[in-house]
């Protein structure tokens, strides 16, 4: 099987955008590869601060993807801050790119642009992506379009060090994640918790039916179209061209129609993720490193006999 790699970091509680725009997609794809899931914590820094919040992001994101059904015997979930190899090898990569060449990465641009802190960590975050990506001899990574470039960085610096060093690097190939639904919050716009547009993923009923309640409509339509738009990611157009004609117009039903839907996937999800504890996912997260060393361990053997530190 091929290999496929992807690294995540929790931003706080998520949301259904986050299940059908990354949890979801990601638990469709791993079945049909070789599968390595990694908590990208060390990145995380590049703007987070606060260890209590970092701690509690690391154990929160690795129960979403377990409740969600990522089954950690085949899928190979780690902490990157457990696996060293990560970090060493990205300061070679970072001996080998210019200054010049980190600078046209585009996410560096985009958040320095935000008024994020022009940190040497984000400046650099493309080597350390490359060697998380690399050491693995990765396959594929799925991306969205505008991630591109993340991968052309690893192509890169894979392909320097195999013309300094002779050749070691799988040059790996993008994913792209075309067909992910953009999912609309509760005024219209895209999802996103600085919004403030939510609906909470693993939230109680109540939380869903705040969230749901408080959808903007138009009150001049048969049906309401934010409230449609979220409804087609639950049941197919078949399923709802019923239900939307035979309550047209009473958008207070189609809304409770709606949290039944929502409420009907999200809660065996939510019971499993209560289930599992913090010691749980420590269990995990270790075992998952074993793993994990054993192939960086390897690799990073042969990158440092090849530069010459290994004597």
């Amino acid at each position: 099987m091929k290999r496929l790699f992807t690294g995540i970091q929790s931003s706080g509680t998520l949301h259904i955008g986050n299940y059908f725009g990354a949890l979801k997609p990601f638990l469709e794809l791993s079945e049909g590869y070789q599968s390595m899931l990694m908590i990208a914590d060390y990145h995380a820094l590049t703007s987070l601060r606060d260890p209590e919040a970092m701690r509690t992001n690391i154990i929160n994101v690795t129960k979403d993807y377990l409740a969600v059904g990522v089954n950690p015997a085949t899928t190979t979930i780690f902490k990157q801050s457990n696996v060293p190899e990560h970090t060493e090898l990205a300061w070679i990569f970072n001996c080998l790119v210019t200054v010049p060449f980190l600078s046209q990465a585009h996410a560096y641009k985009d958040k320095v642009a935000k008024g994020l802190e022009a940190n040497a960590g984000l400046f650099t975050y493309p080597m350390l992506m490359a060697a998380d990506i690399l050491l693995y001899d990765t396959d594929v990574v799925p991306v969205g379009a505008d991630q591109r470039q993340h991968i052309e960085y690893a192509r890169e610096a894979a392909t320097k060090f195999n013309i300094a060093f002779g050749d070691t690097f799988k040059e790996p190939k993008e994913l792209i994640m075309e067909n992910i639904a953009t999912v609309p919050g509760t005024d219209g716009k895209k999802m996103s918790k600085s919004y403030g547009n939510t609906v909470p993923l693993f939230g109680t009923k109540d939380e869903i039916a705040k969230a749901v309640m408080s959808i903007v409509t138009d009150s001049s339509g048969e049906r309401p179209e934010h409230v449609h738009a979220i409804h087609k990611l639950f049941k197919s157009d078949e399923e709802l061209a019923p239900i939307y004609e035979e309550h047209r117009g009473k958008y207070k039903n189609l809304k409770e129609a709606l949290i039944e839907d929502i409420d009907a996937i999200i809660a065996p999800m939510r019971a499993v993720r209560d289930e599992i504890t913090d010691a749980d996912v420590r269990t995990v997260l270790e075992e998952g490193a074993v793993r994990a060393r054993a192939q960086t361990s390897i690799k990073m053997t042969d990158v440092r006999s090849k530069i010459g530190v290994a004597i």
